[in-house]
């Protein structure tokens, strides 16, 4: 009888070791491999500041997100990886432009994922929820409108387009 303790207590440990190793050998799932196609956001940003900046960019343009990605019509998804349209590479650029605006003119700093904590101005700021702003001409239509209190342009002469100008 001693001689089958050993060898179940043997087989014991062999199936301990044996069963522990085929755990460690598991696939892992694999990491998060992070949003892709990525250029203008930080590439680790996580998708709850992606979706924060997407939503405000989607109020900010009074759009929904197909104005700037595609459905793949083989998977009836999106695609957010695709650069189809044009109009995402303008909201790259635009957003790029924002952020020198709010770096040279408000000293706007960035926190530890790249993207700029206050700003002084915003995609709203100008779109004010319609995807193509209306450009205003200032009245008077010279450029910069109207001198301030209507008061002619320096030298004498009223203001280029002015309501006083005699032509």
């Amino acid at each position: 009888m001693p001689f089958n303790r050993k060898i179940i207590a043997t087989l014991g440990l062999l199936s301990v070791v044996v069963l522990g190793a085929m755990t460690s050998m598991t696939p892992k799932k694999p990491q998060d491999e992070g949003f892709k196609n990525l250029k203008v956001l930080p590439k680790n940003i996580s998708g709850d500041n992606l979706h924060k900046v997407m939503e405000e960019w989607e109020h900010s343009l009074g759009v929904h997100c197909n104005f700037c990605h595609v459905r793949n019509e083989e998977t009836k998804k999106m695609d957010w990886a695709s650069d189809a349209k044009p109009e995402k590479e303008m909201a790259r650029d635009m957003y790029k432009m924002m952020n020198k605006i709010n770096q040279k003119y408000f000293h706007a700093k960035k926190d530890s994922l790249g993207m700029i904590m206050q700003s002084g101005i915003n995609c709203n700021t100008c779109h004010r929820g319609t995807a193509h702003p209306e450009v205003v001409i200032p009245a008077g239509g010279a450029p910069g409108g109207m001198p301030p209190g209507g008061q002619p342009a320096p030298g004498g002469q009223p203001a280029a387009g002015s309501p006083d100008k005699k032509g």
